[in-house]
Order: structure tokens, then sequence, then C-alpha cells
């Protein structure tokens, strides 16, 4: 085991990714609350300077899984739609099975400079018992049954596209699978594991999705259908049709972690230091049971991105309209 592979399975490495990522997001936090004087003032600014400081947060997860975990990111779509990748607004709609794939999407985003953009329409992440329930409502309301995805929920993608319809020219349908029968976790992705992901994203121009909200609606559903088509298709092949490329990572994800690294981990190592100094039992005590403490509450927030242990969210029966 190299010196690499060994440091990426310590718990002291993993506690300190997480320290970084939480007061990271806490002085974000303050600096957002900070911005609200410039709203009545400049929305479009307040805007700007808020998604830059969200940016600051979500890049530190995507550093995880590019520069950490060194997870390999392949897409495959059409060279014509490639160019057009990172320099127009579109609504992104991205399969929702494992637990890192908004991971994968913010990945892939941030390497076109447009991370910020992404919906999941089938509103939850995919399990046996979510998809049985949802496969039910499908009998009931007599659509065509889906092998690896949930029904969509054709209201809020309806109304997404009705208010972008001026502002955003195209939907871009992103497929997400991992090779080789992998089962990503963010756990996994702390713990350096590296995984193998495969996304194939096609440009539908916005035009031709219809404007009537029953007829997006019949849109939405064969567009699931066509999807699982695909993804069937990748389990027979192993890869997606289209040209595989892989495109480059940016470095403003590492320096963006780096600097909040040294700004963050230079006082806490002081304050170590110093309580290691003073040599008191009672600052040692105190110190441990932080310790603890930063480790549960660590284990507990990874434990909400589990599929098993996360929202129940359509775990409840026929009770839906869409």
């Amino acid at each position: 085991m190299g010196i690499i592979a060994f440091l990426k399975s310590q718990f002291i490495c993993h506690l300190l990714i997480c320290y970084i990522f939480v007061v990271t997001g806490l002085i974000i936090n303050l600096l957002q609350l900070c911005t609200l004087i410039i709203w009545p003032i400049n929305k479009q600014l307040y805007r700007r300077i808020n998604c830059r400081l969200a940016y600051c947060i979500a890049s530190q997860l995507v550093w995880l899984l590019e520069w950490w975990s060194c997870t390999e990111c392949t897409l495959y779509t059409d060279q014509k739609d490639y160019i057009k990748y990172g320099k127009e607004n579109a609504i992104v709609i991205l399969n929702h099975n494992y637990e890192i794939d908004f991971l994968c999407g913010w990945d892939f985003c941030e390497r076109f400079g447009v991370l910020g953009f992404l919906i999941h329409c089938e509103g939850t992440r995919f399990t046996e018992k979510k998809h049985q329930i949802s496969m039910q409502v499908a009998e009931a309301k007599g659509l065509p049954k889906l092998k690896y995805h949930l029904l969509p929920r054709t209201k809020g993608f309806a109304l997404t596209v009705q208010c972008l319809r001026n502002a955003v020219p195209a939907v871009y349908d992103a497929t997400l699978n991992f090779r080789n029968g992998e089962n990503p976790t963010l756990l996994g992705t702390l713990h350096g594991k590296k995984y193998h992901a495969d996304l194939y994203v096609r440009r539908i121009p916005l035009e031709e999705i219809p404007e009537d909200e029953g007829e997006c609606a019949a849109w939405l559903h064969k567009l699931y259908q066509e999807k699982d088509m695909l993804q069937e298709e990748y389990f027979k092949r192993g890869f997606y049709p289209g040209t595989p490329i892989v495109p480059a990572k940016r470095p403003w994800v590492l320096v963006n972690w780096l600097f909040w690294a040294a700004l963050l981990l230079f006082p806490l190592f002081k304050l170590v230091a110093n309580m290691i100094c003073n040599r008191s039992s009672l600052t040692l005590i105190t110190f441990s049971l932080i310790i603890v403490a930063a480790s549960v509450g660590m284990r507990w927030m990874i434990g909400m991105t589990e599929i098993e242990k996360g929202s129940s969210y359509g775990n409840n029966g026929m009770n839906r309209k869409n």
C-alpha cells in the first residue's frame, strides 16, 4: 500500500475533510446572510455573489470525487452537441439510482464551468420498494412500466419548462451508470475508492417539448421509456452509444479546496498543539469528547446519503397525482 492509499484509509483524514467541509459551509452561510443587504439594491449582483459562494461549498464535494477518489468520468454524446456544453443554459435531467449520482452530475457540470443546474424528475432515489410502488401507480394509470426508473414527476418538470422557455434553449437528457456493476457510495468515495462513471447525454431543443401540460407530461413519460431502454442496452453492451469523451478536470476545484484547507487547518493544528503542551487532563478529555462527537456527526451525515437510510419520499403508496 502506497503512502497516498494509506492516508486515504485513515480515519483522521476523513475527519479533517469533513471538518473543512462543515466549517466552510458555516462561513459561507454567514457570508450569504451578510449579502442580504445587496438584495434591495441589486438583485442580479446578489444572485451572482451567492452563486459563487455556493460554488465554494459544492466544489469541495466535487474535489472529493475528482482528486481524492480519482473517479474516472466518461461522457458519451454527439460531437455536434458537445461543442455547445458549457456555452448555454440548460435544464439537465439525470436519473437517480445511486448514492453519488448527484455528485457525478455536479462533476460533469463543473468540468464545463456550469456547476449549478440539475433536476431529478423522479423526485427521489431508486429503491426496490419505491420502484414497486411506482409501478403500481403506472399500472393504475395505464402507463408503460419502467424497469430501471421510477415514474417521473411531470408537473414540476412542466412548470420548469414553462418558466424557463424564454431563457433556456435546451434540455440535456442525462443517463448515468457505473461500470462492472459498481455500487458507489459517499463513504467509499471518502475512503478514496475509485469508481468508473459513464454518462450519456443528448441535447433536446426546448422547442421540441410541448407547451401544453398534458402533452408535456406524455413527452416526459416517453423520454423515461427511452432512458429505460438505454439502460437495458448499457447493461448488455457495457457502454453507451455516441463518442466517448473524457472532459478535462479544471484546477479551480483543487485550488478552492487547498485555500480552505490552509485557512482552516492552521488554527486547528495550533489549537491542538497548545492543548498537548498544556497537558491539562480536563482539556484533553474535552478534546477527546469533541473528536468522538465529530466522528458520530460525520457518520450520521454520510448515513443520510445512503439510499436505504435516506428520504422516505416515494414510499407512501398511491397518493401521487402526476
